[in-house]
């Protein structure tokens, strides 16, 4: 078998990849029936895996040892190739949906392969590739000077990613330069700002920013007076007069739940979990276990936050993140093993482009699979469980004022490119304060001033991924309730909406999974009622 560290990378050379697709893409054209095209695909995505791999390889490795150098560079020669890569791969998906056969390829492969190559064309011209490269290193940059965002605490350096202040000029120049970056690719692709092309570039198909604005209305109706009074409990609970912002991590003045073993022993149980749970969690986990394919372990150098990834040529999911003795270490082994746990399950869908869904399908994933383990939390708390279900539920469904709040900003900032970073800031602060009212400060001046969102990486490496989340929670509350109810027909559902993979639109997976769209009137009402019920039913004072 062989295990994670003997997985090889070898670096592709940018000039015969290209000249090699070329002649593969020259086939597909010349085919002459669609069973001829069919091959041609097959042969391109076999391209297309092979070029994945090494650059994953290279992603994680780098990720895992921000010191090393080599793979440090290899990061950077993929940021740097990446963008004429999708240049090929744009003149695939044109020559794809121009396609004579096009509607027996369809009939084969499902509609949502041609939906995703149109939307691939419209976000990309060789006119951008520059433009993109800069926004990869600027990117970097970000991850990196998280990474080494250090400080001296009782003789011990610490890596802290919320170090942010001491920071705050270089993650502004770095914002604003991504941002008139983006702006530019989008005026250069004939938007009239980056708005659209974050949708596109989202593969949101099905919906869009109206849509989304209409869902984030929902939530400040229904959610965020739900999520006031629950800091008003919090406050209560840990007794304080007023609940300031360092206060929102404490949950329970007793201390919070935390799991109650070393990092090899979460993952001990985990298997455990797994096995118990289903057949084909199971076998998932051990494949995971077996060959090495989790990092977890918080450690200097290594880049902070948590993420899943796919390396092709290994058919393999690969797990990172930062254990650091909190609950977020069973958080993580839940979500992101949903992620990984989906993307197994839809890997010998066929084609690249239906591993995974678009990102707030693959939220669901992750975010269903945190409730559906909670039958085995006992085995990571014990006596704490409950305070860690309480816990889990109650900020699961506080995050999400938090969450539209940064899609809100990030719609507002790209609407208007050419804010200073201290109007950023104060336009943070107004739409904090209609989601997140109960936010105190106090008297903290940088966050005041509206800097708590410099320290979401995703508002600078993933500009619109974050609504995603949003949309997920929901159906993920969903599932909850359901499974509640009934878990082998919640189970059953959820099981083949990760078979489908990405291999239709988010909409249209909500509905195979037989859950209610987060855009349909009433369907953030239909889980809040019972969510309030179960979270009032408990004596979290005693906790």
């Amino acid at each position: 078998m062989v295990t994670f560290d003997q997985y090889t990378y070898n670096r592709p050379n940018f000039e015969e990849a290209k000249e090699r697709f070329e002649g593969l893409l020259t086939a597909f054209k010349e085919a002459n029936s669609m069973e001829q095209q069919s091959e041609a695909i097959a042969k391109i995505n076999e391209f297309r895996e092979s070029f994945s791999t090494q650059a994953n390889l290279a992603f994680i490795r780098a990720s895992i040892d921000t010191k090393d150098e080599f793979y440090q560079k290899e990061r950077d020669y993929f940021d740097e190739v990446s963008p004429q890569l999708e240049e090929l791969v744009t003149a695939y998906y044109k020559e794809l949906v121009s396609s004579k056969f096009r509607n027996e390829l369809e009939e084969k492969w499902g509609s949502q392969l041609f939906d995703l190559a149109d939307y691939s064309i419209k976000a990309f011209s060789p006119e951008i590739i520059e433009l993109m490269q800069q926004e990869n290193k600027l990117s970097s940059e970000y991850s990196k000077l998280v990474a080494s965002a250090q400080v001296e605490f009782d003789g011990k350096t610490l890596t802290l990613a919320q170090l942010f202040a001491g920071n705050e000029e270089k993650f502004d120049d770095l914002f604003d330069k991504l941002v008139k970056v983006r702006h530019k690719i989008a005026v250069t692709l004939g938007y009239k700002n980056f708005v659209e092309l974050g949708y596109i570039r989202m593969m949101r198909v099905d919906y869009n920013a109206e849509m989304v604005k209409k869902f984030r209305d929902q939530v400040r109706d229904f959610i965020v007076p739900l999520a006031s009074k629950l800091y008003e409990r919090q406050a209560e609970r840990i007794g304080v007069d007023s609940l300031k912002f360092y206060d929102e991590s404490l949950n329970f003045i007793s201390g919070n739940a935390t799991p109650q073993g070393s990092a090899e022993w979460i993952i001990e149980n985990g298997s455990k979990m797994y096995d118990e749970l289903s057949p084909e969690t199971g076998e998932f986990f051990r494949f995971l276990t077996d060959r090495k394919l989790m990092d977890v372990e918080a450690k200097t150098g290594k880049e902070s936050g948590g993420y899943c990834t796919f390396i092709e040529e290994y058919n393999s999911p690969f797990i990172f993140s930062n254990f650091n003795g909190t609950s977020g270490d069973i958080d993580v082994l839940t979500h992101e093993a949903g992620h990984a746990f989906q993307v197994y399950s839809s890997r010998d869908i066929g084609i690249p482009e239906y591993l995974w869904p678009t990102f707030e399908a693959c939220e669901i994933h992750s975010m269903s699979m945190e409730f559906f383990t909670w039958p085995w939390m006992e085995y990571f708390f014990k006596e704490q469980t409950e305070k860690y279900k309480f816990a889990h539920l109650s900020g699961a469904l506080q995050f999400l004022p938090y969450g539209v709040a940064v899609d809100e900003f990030q719609h507002e900032i790209y609407e208007n490119p050419e804010m200073t970073p201290t109007e950023r800031k104060a336009a943070w602060s107004k739409i904090e304060s209609i989601y997140l009212p109960h936010r105190d400060f106090d008297g903290n001046s940088y966050l005041e001033a509206g800097g708590f969102w410099q320290r979401q990486g995703h508002i600078y490496n993933s500009p619109f991924y974050y609504i995603d989340y949003t949309l997920a929670q929901i159906c993920a509350f969903q599932f909850w309730k359901r499974s509640r109810e009934d878990q082998e027909s919640a189970w059953k559902d959820y099981l083949h909406l990760c078979q489908l993979g990405g291999s239709k639109s988010f909409t249209k997976l909500v509905a195979e999974a037989n859950l209610i769209s987060p855009f349909e009137e009433g369907c953030v009402e239909s889980v809040i009622g019972t969510i309030e019920d179960y979270l009032n039913s408990v004596d979290d004072k005693n906790l």
